[in-house]
């Protein structure tokens, strides 16, 4: 079996891939919070308690689960891998300093590969590093801040670095300097591990594209129709070169629904504005329910084919995927206060683990029990601490193989 197959946010799950939270969250501080992307400090053991419940509900349901440092240990085995790695990561960590450079190589090559890998998701503190001295006229600017290397918290959000799409991946550029790192642990994986590697994965994008793209905007809504977002996070060019690649491969993919989403943190990405959660069922943001700009591109002589189209989101959603009763469910119903404060916790972000069964934050009580009036089976999830970091269960999540 291929190591890689998805075409449906709802087929059910068989594998995926999940980080758990890691030292990477005890080196977030208050005063460097914006420039992690984080608005609040997660509570690391908890963090950990309800992250392994996440896993524990989807290996309940039949679910394999691997984690991404766990598959990032075992492709560096190779020593020349390794180094080839650690080099790449210094240099996207901006490493400038040639002296500076050879010794952290130095220091990170002494490393078995698990605790390389952990040094690299955590970030590095000055004070862990004995040889740090003051290199150059940046050291001496930046000399009350505590890190030579950021940490990466926003990894258990493995939604957003790649998208398992049909056969292949698209690796991202993402579209800050502070999460465009995560991708280079995919990078190493599909390259390198053996569960991988010989499979020759195609890329439907990849990280040293120009323009920006992440996988909480691609939202795969049958064999045929991918939708994406065109927001906050990702650039309509980056849309683009991804339907060309993806229109013109050798998959059932004829479509490419480019929805325009705010441009705003409360809807970073598409998965936070509507999941689906059955075959004609959405969870929605309520912010949404009115007319909506979308973009079909498609493939015609060889060439890409842009339609814009303005309408309410379930009579798009009714054209495209051919579905007469369309039905939105609207994160935290029709109260003003409850959609909001859901919402800023992620209602609308939901994993299906098949049609009509969910994952789901405890917290969104209120959009919860909409889902099981629906019809919607919930499997609810503690997320006290998980939800400071402003993903929910499908930010947390990316499938490897559905049915």
């Amino acid at each position: 079996m291929k190591p890689i197959h998805v075409t449906s946010e709802i087929g059910r799950l068989k594998k995926v891939l999940l980080h758990r939270p890691g030292q990477e969250i005890e080196n977030l501080m208050p005063e460097y919070l914006e420039r992690l992307l984080f608005d609040d400090i997660p509570y690391l053991k908890i963090a950990q308690e309800e992250h392994d419940e996440f896993a524990n509900i989807l290996r309940s349901n039949g679910v394999e689960v691997v984690y991404l440092e766990d598959l990032a240990t075992e492709s560096i085995k190779d020593s020349a891998v390794k180094e080839a790695f650690i080099e790449e990561y210094l240099d996207e960590a901006n490493i400038w300093n040639k002296r500076r450079f050879d010794g952290l190589k130095q220091y990170f090559m002494e490393m078995e590969e698990k605790e390389l890998v952990a040094k690299m998701m955590a970030g590095l503190r000055k004070n862990d590093f004995i040889n740090f001295s003051k290199r150059g006229l940046k050291d001496y600017l930046d000399n009350d801040y505590p890190f030579i290397i950021d940490p990466m918290p926003n990894l258990y959000f493995t939604r957003d670095p790649f998208a398992s799409i049909a056969s292949g991946i698209s690796l991202h550029r993402m579209k800050t300097f502070t999460r465009n790192r995560e991708t280079l642990f995919t990078k190493y994986i599909i390259n390198h591990h053996p569960d991988f590697s010989p499979h020759k994965i195609p890329l439907w994008y990849d990280r040293t594209d120009k323009f920006s793209l992440e996988g909480g905007d691609i939202l795969i809504l049958n064999e045929n129709i991918i939708a994406v977002g065109i927001s906050q996070r990702t650039d309509p060019v980056a849309i683009e070169i991804f339907a060309e690649r993806i229109l013109t491969s050798e998959n059932e993919f004829n479509r490419i629904l480019a929805f325009d989403i705010p441009k705003s943190r409360s809807f970073m990405h598409l998965d936070t504005v509507f999941t689906m959660v059955d075959h004609n069922k959405f969870t929605i943001h309520p912010n949404i329910q009115q007319t909506i700009t979308v973009y079909s591109l498609t493939l015609q002589d060889g060439k890409i084919e842009i339609d814009e189209e303005r309408d309410l989101l379930e009579n798009i959603l009714s054209k495209y995927l051919e579905i007469d009763n369309v039905e939105l469910i609207k994160c935290g119903g029709n109260s003003m206060i409850d959609a909001a404060r859901e919402q800023w916790n992620d209602g609308s972000n939901t994993l299906a683990i098949s049609p009509g069964e969910v994952v789901v934050y405890s917290r969104n009580y209120v959009t919860n029990q909409l889902l099981e009036e629906r019809g919607i089976k919930t499997y609810v999830m503690p997320s006290s601490e998980l939800s400071r970091g402003r993903g929910g269960p499908r930010c947390m999540s990316m499938p490897l193989i559905r049915e």
